[in-house]
């Protein structure tokens, strides 16, 4: 999982997370990443508008988001 983290953070994508919050509660969130340490890693939160720090146990899938471009015609 840190691994997929560094690559997204490094290709500056956004990704839609599942996660497990303190309270057991699982929750989606787009996010985008801008720190990884050993155990947790800070993204900005469109959910919640704000930066979050997330632990990397607590991750259950992480999907990056594809924005397709739009033709031209």
């Amino acid at each position: 999982m840190k691994q997929q983290l560094l690559k997204v953070m490094q290709r500056n994508q956004l990704i839609d997370l599942m996660y497990i919050a303190k309270s057991g509660e699982v929750t989606k969130r787009r996010i985008k990443v801008i720190n990884v340490t050993a155990e947790s890693f800070s993204a900005y939160c469109f959910l919640k508008r704000n930066i979050r720090t997330f632990k990397i146990q607590s991750v259950l899938a992480l999907l990056p988001v594809f924005r397709k471009e739009r033709e031209v015609i």
